[in-house]
């Protein structure tokens, strides 16, 4: 069984560019989103798809399972998920030995972005770079998963600049 370990953080500035190593497309959305679990489809880029489904409450780690899937198995997917897709571009970091997956929204929550940081061990402690701002780790209203299904454009509106 995989165990999912990460942390979230709002991003403060785009210093974080210079340092960019990877860039992807995603388009994703949640076929099961429960309290204790979820079924999320992603599309990556044009050729590329995942199922994953993940089980836990704890907001720092949850066991997750993941699985390529066709890409128009994908699509047909995302055509019949409740809520929103969620349109981003996750682009990867490297600072001092932890990869940085920063997520940069399109679509309703165009200008959020937000940094997440996969640890080995829940006492990971990386090393936080100049551009990372407050900690969201627990904070269900950065969850792709209650972004998928709530509308919190409005009330996230405080950290998605006009």
């Amino acid at each position: 069984m995989a165990k999912e370990i990460e942390r979230k953080f709002l991003v403060k500035d785009d210093s974080w560019h210079e340092d960019i190593a990877t860039r992807t497309r995603f388009r994703q959305g949640y076929i099961v989103s429960l309290e204790d679990r979820s079924v999320r489809v992603r599309v990556m880029g044009e050729d590329a798809a995942k199922l994953t489904i993940k089980v836990g409450t704890d907001s720092l780690v949850r066991d997750e399972y993941e699985y390529d899937i066709p890409v128009a198995d994908a699509e047909e997917l995302l055509n019949s998920a409740p809520g929103f897709i969620l349109e981003k571009i996750r682009y990867t970091v490297e600072h001092e030995g932890f990869v940085w997956e920063i997520d940069v929204f399109d679509g309703l929550y165009r200008g959020l972005v937000v940094a997440e940081v996969e640890l080995s061990t829940e006492t990971d402690q990386p090393a936080l770079p100049a551009w990372i701002g407050e900690e969201v780790t627990g904070d269900h209203r950065y969850s792709n998963q209650h972004l998928a299904t709530d509308d919190l454009s409005t009330e996230l509106c405080h950290v998605i600049p006009d």
